[in-house]
């Protein structure tokens, strides 16, 4: 898909998120690649979808899931290999380019996220591409997905946080305003690609794969909380907000974040259909804030992954995603690679 000229397109991994794999991605691989075989490669936990644009050069087929709605958009327009409407496309992102606050009506956006967590024009101009998606494009198709991934990327570059939307920024307030620009979705054509957006332990018991890889959340942060803003944005049906970071009522609560993480993780290695397992997993289980520490520690994961085959570590030292208020030092992410019994 072409761009307008002077537009560079935003890349999968143009966005800030809590366990980034990407520059993670070609060790990650190196090690599967060289302990697994097969052509079909799940994502159990896709969140920016990075580990699955890796895959696609290794696996014939890739199976992406996550329950975020903000996630699943991105999925499908950076995945799905359906041709889109190229002149509705550029007209749509050169009118988004020219917008002017001052011509705009007011809107819900504007009204909940101006002045916390974007400046007023930003927001302004975003509930406006938000409404007008919503009006222009058919829903579900892949007009509609790219340029809600647009706005989601392109919100994102601008947003008032240190990352994730827990809080916003008191002091020093963002001057960086909202510039609309289109996603450079990937190449498909070559491969089979199934998207989900599903509770993963329920998933696993009917996909069957050679690869699976899972990257669960491991400490107390909600995803859906940490990213409501970009879920309501998604979403589009302006709930009541509540508290200073104005949140939505809770919805999709990771059982992965609670004190049940290890039975629920355990239930999922239980029932996967599949030749390998592959873990990713940071060791954060003793660091000084607790919203930071692991629900499951390292030895328990080798446990429950033991019970299905032989398994393999290897580690490597990495600096972990840090909002200021957590330290921990020789931090390491860690990969199991299981071969299934």
């Amino acid at each position: 898909m072409t761009t307008p000229q002077n537009a560079t397109p935003f890349l999968i991994q143009n966005r800030r998120y809590i366990g980034n794999k990407h520059k993670l991605s070609d060790w990650i691989f190196e090690n599967i690649t060289a302990h697994c075989t097969g052509s079909v490669f799940f994502d159990a936990f896709a969140g920016t979808g990075v580990i699955s644009a890796e895959a696609l050069k290794h696996y014939n087929k890739v199976i992406l899931n996550d329950f975020l709605r903000s996630n699943y958009v991105s999925y499908q327009a950076f995945f799905n290999s359906e041709d889109a409407d190229e002149s509705f496309l550029h007209s749509k992102l050169a009118e988004y380019a020219e917008l002017v606050p001052e011509h705009l009506s007011e809107n819900y956006f504007e009204e909940k996220f101006a002045g916390n967590f974007f400046t007023q024009n930003s927001a302004h101009i975003i509930g406006h591409i938000r409404d007008d998606i919503e009006k222009s494009a058919q829903k579900n198709s892949k007009e509609y997905f790219f340029l809600l991934a647009s706005l989601i990327y392109s919100a994102d570059k601008v947003a008032n946080t240190v990352g994730h939307y827990e809080a916003f920024l008191r002091t020093g307030h963002t001057k960086q305003e909202f510039k609309f620009k289109p996603i450079n979705p990937l190449n498909t054509k070559n491969n089979e690609v199934e998207i989900y957006r599903k509770d993963t332990n329920e998933l696993a018991k009917s996909v069957v794969c050679d690869v699976a890889y899972i990257d669960p959340p491991y400490n107390s942060r909600q995803y859906s909380r940490f990213y409501h803003v970009l879920e309501t944005l998604t979403k589009w049906d302006f709930p009541k907000l509540s508290g200073t970071a104005l949140k939505p009522p809770p919805e999709n609560m990771s059982e992965y974040s609670r004190s049940s993480a290890t039975k629920t993780f355990e239930n999922l290695i239980r029932n996967l259909n599949v030749k390998y397992i592959a873990v990713s997993y940071n060791n954060t289980y003793k660091s000084k804030s607790s919203s930071s520490k692991n629900k499951i520690n390292l030895e328990t994961i080798a446990e429950i992954l033991s019970k299905r085959g032989e398994t393999k570590t290897f580690s490597v030292p990495y600096k972990h995603f840090n909002a200021g208020n957590t330290h921990f030092d020789n931090h390491k992410e860690y990969l199991f690679i299981t071969e299934v019994k």
